[in-house]
Order: structure tokens, then sequence, then C-alpha cells
């Protein structure tokens, strides 16, 4: 869950929608510039995330019983498992970009568990095995893989409301084409990247989040009923490639 406190209480947007956002800013990337395999890239930025716990005991809860945010959560193989296996249902490719997330998530943590490296290992050969069995070169799955980083760092952007007010602009991440993106806000609430990298010079995005009032629980079971029950807020941006002048 991607959780911020707010007047109100808990804003929560699931993990899932904030995939599901990364593919509404892929949706429109330039048609010269994509990724090989393009529709299943677009399944995985969708599905990137999911494989989640169970809503079960106090899997999405800090000790404080407030709902836990994606950042203080530990990772899981059992999940990253999940999600690679989920993804190989579909197709080798989907698999191969969702094998390199958790490649990325994971990596750094090598030497912390056995489990963990015995993970790494695994992917690393999954990885191989696929790129050779489907004809495909390092560079064109990394550089779809970068694709899919690109749009899951500009989402989480969008769902942690950490666009910068008065001009001033935020780096979204390199794109799969080595160029910095950055994105303000306009005058008139738009929001602009720059360079512009899309192939219509306006669309929209929206994702729901929950807005919950309660600020503790006692379980996992009861954060899923609250959340069931609590008020979806539609959250809406205009993403347009109408300059104005920016200041650092």
């Amino acid at each position: 869950m991607i959780v911020s406190s707010k007047d109100v209480g808990w804003e929560i947007i699931h993990q899932q929608a904030h995939g599901l956002l990364a593919f509404q800013i892929a949706m429109h990337w330039r048609p010269e510039i994509r990724p090989i395999n393009w529709v299943e890239t677009l399944v995985a930025i969708t599905e990137h995330d999911d494989g989640q716990d169970s809503w079960q005991g106090r899997n999405h809860l800090t000790q404080a019983g407030a709902p836990m945010d994606f950042q203080l959560q530990h990772y899981s193989v059992a999940q990253a498992r999940r999600m690679v296996e989920i993804a190989l249902e579909k197709s080798r490719w989907n698999a191969l970009m969702v094998s390199m997330h958790a490649s990325f998530l994971y990596e750094p943590m090598r030497d912390k568990k056995k489990e963990i490296a015995g993970f790494l290992d695994q992917q690393r050969n999954n990885q191989r095995d696929w790129l050779r069995a489907m004809k495909a070169t390092k560079q064109q799955a990394q550089y779809a893989y970068n694709f899919l980083q690109w749009c899951d760092a500009f989402s989480l952007i969008l769902c942690q409301d950490l666009v910068p007010s008065a001009g001033r602009r935020i780096e979204i991440s390199l794109g799969p084409d080595d160029i910095a993106y950055f994105l303000s806000e306009q005058a008139n609430g738009s929001l602009l990247v720059d360079p512009w990298p899309f192939d219509i010079p306006s669309f929209g995005l929206a994702v729901e989040a929950f807005q919950l009032k309660q600020l503790a629980f006692t379980t996992d079971q009861q954060l899923y009923n609250a959340i069931q029950q609590a008020y979806i807020l539609r959250k809406a941006w205009t993403i347009s490639a109408q300059s104005v002048k920016l200041r650092d």
C-alpha cells in the first residue's frame, strides 16, 4: 500500500492501482521509441507489484497499528516468487520483466539471507534462459525494463503527492533512452513533462485512493473492512506539453 497522512486520517492507494496508473502513463510513450514486445511490456508494468501478502494477521500494519506504507514493509521472497510465477503464466517476456524487477529490489540484500541469494541466483539463470529462448538481446530487455522503472517512478511521484509547487520541478528518473525527464506543475494546474516523450500533446491520468478516518487497527481484517467501507477519492491529473518558464 502507498499510505499518506492527511487531515482526514489516512489516504491509501493499493500498489495494484499504482501499477494501473503506471500503465496509463506508458500507453502514451511515442511509438518510435517503444520497447519490443510492447503489449507484454505494458502487462508487466501493470502487474509488477502484484502478489502482495494476504490480509491476515498483521501483514499490513505497523507496530502502532497504522496502515503500513510499502516503504516500511520487509521484502518477502515468497511474494517475489509469486510475482514471477504469475507473470510466467502469461509469457516469458512478462516474466522476464518482473524477474528483472525482483532482482533490482533484492540484489542489495543478497548477503543478508541465504534464501535471498538463492532466489537471486535462480532469477539470473531464468533471465539468461528466457532471453536465449526468445532470441532477444540483453540490451532490448534492459531498455524495456528501464522503461518499466521510469513509468513506476512517475506513478509513485503522483501517488505520493511529490510534485513540487510554484513551478519547481522534480526529476522523474532517467528514461530508457538515458534522458533525464522532469515533472512540474504549470500555472493552470496541469503537469508538464520536460522533455516531452509522448505521442499526443495532452492526456489525463487517474487513480483511486481510499480515505480512512480511523487511525489505528488491531488486525489486517479490521483494516481490510475499513477500506471496503471507505470513501473513494478519484485523484486525477492532466499531463500537458504546454511549456512554461520553469524554476529549478
